[in-house]
């Protein structure tokens, strides 16, 4: 029998393989990637400054030793080409391999803003262990950083750099940082953390254009303000990764559209992680890969298995200002109702009728995510 094809070395594409691995000792299973197949946590790229990570301690395995301890085919620095779903096979570094079932782990890609100006193809982003290498080793030259967008990463990179001694602008066209996941005063009360560790905030802006400036570089903003830096890193989010899929004909929405099943429209091909959009949900983050590698784990070993979301934390990684919120699906007329305590705030978003559908926790409220997490409504009902 031909082999299961997991295409990405990612926390998706190696979870479903070790979690395979863990029911059916037998079956063929191949991870493809095209960079050297190495694992790492994605989330400590953001955060290795503060924890003095250097780039090459955040790789814990390499790829030969994966492959040993999972008893899996890796071939590492090997791009696919094209999927052939009628042959059932795919094209990789021209060599043709048939697969059994395909599940694609392929992530999601920088979205690159459209800027003028002369250095404009200078902006940098930061999506895996590679990318951070280079970010680090140019750091070491360049340290003034502006930083375009203030969501989940951009806050995280923005405190780690800053308390790392780097200058920090973060630029953002929404009014506050991380708007969708907490309301006005917990937002404000973030910021100014983090301002008092030293990055500067330029909300409700977009960047007109970026030019070279002698050693640096001029950024000006939409209000006509001047920003001065050595490095610009965009963190203004990812897109999930869509082009094998499209190549291959499965239908695309936001992301590669599966069931809850982590089907496709085409019963051969799965799709996980960053690049799959469940039932209309994208959920870009740790602990819905998890589930969702368990449940496909135990369908591709013969016991046909739908994802649960259960409520699920996000942890924001900022010692400035510790942050937890739990993603949902935030229906209009809700609103929000915040408590403060000393050292903390936590803030529950109620529906008209009184029940809770989302919450946001900071500072030393953090410590209670456990027991919110039990009073949210899971994302997805029972299978």
């Amino acid at each position: 029998m031909n082999p299961i094809v997991v295409i990405g070395s990612g926390l998706a594409g190696y979870s479903v393989a070790r979690e395979l691995r863990k029911l059916d000792r037998e079956v063929a299973v191949t991870v493809v990637t095209e960079d050297d197949g190495a694992f790492y946590s994605k989330p400590m790229l953001s955060n290795a400054f503060a924890l003095k990570k250097a780039p090459a301690s955040l790789a814990t395995a390499a790829a030969p030793q994966l492959a040993g301890d999972y008893g899996i085919e890796i071939l590492a620095g090997h791009p696919v080409t094209r999927v052939d779903r009628a042959a059932r096979t795919v094209e990789v570094n021209g060599r043709v391999l048939a697969y059994d079932r395909l599940v694609l782990a392929v992530g999601g890609r920088p979205i690159r803003l459209e800027l003028a100006g002369d250095a404009a193809d200078r902006v940098v982003s930061v999506n895996n262990l590679g990318d951070y290498r280079r970010f680090r080793q140019h750091l070491e030259t360049h340290p003034r950083v502006a930083l375009l967008g203030a969501g989940l990463v951009g806050c995280e990179f923005a405190n780690d750099l800053a308390a790392a001694g780097h200058a920090v602008d973060v630029i953002d066209i929404a009014p506050r940082a991380l708007p969708r996941f907490w309301p006005e005063p917990m937002a404000l009360e973030f910021q100014a953390r983090l301002a008092a560790a030293g990055v500067r905030w330029h909300l409700s802006e977009s960047v007109e254009r970026i030019d070279a400036a002698g050693d640096g570089l001029a950024i000006v903003l939409e209000s006509g303000c001047a920003l001065h830096a050595d490095t610009v890193l965009s963190a203004v989010g990812l897109s999930a990764n869509t082009a094998l899929a499209v190549q291959a004909g499965l239908a695309v929405n936001r992301g590669i559209v599966v069931d809850r099943h982590l089907q496709t429209d085409d019963e051969h091909i799965y799709a996980l992680g960053d690049c799959a959009e469940v039932e209309g949900l994208l959920l870009p983050f740790i602990m819905p890969i998890m589930h969702a590698a368990r449940a496909l784990a135990r369908t591709l070993s013969g016991e046909r298995t739908a994802v649960v979301y259960p409520a699920m934390p996000v942890v924001l990684k900022t010692p400035a200002c510790p942050a937890v919120f739990f993603p949902s699906k935030l229906p209009g007329g809700g609103k929000w109702h915040v408590e403060r305590e000393a050292a903390g705030m936590r803030a529950f978003y109620r529906a008209s009728d009184g029940s809770l559908l989302a919450a946001a926790l900071s500072g030393t409220c953090t410590r209670e995510k456990d027991a919110v997490a039990k009073l949210l409504p899971a994302l997805t009902g029972a299978a």
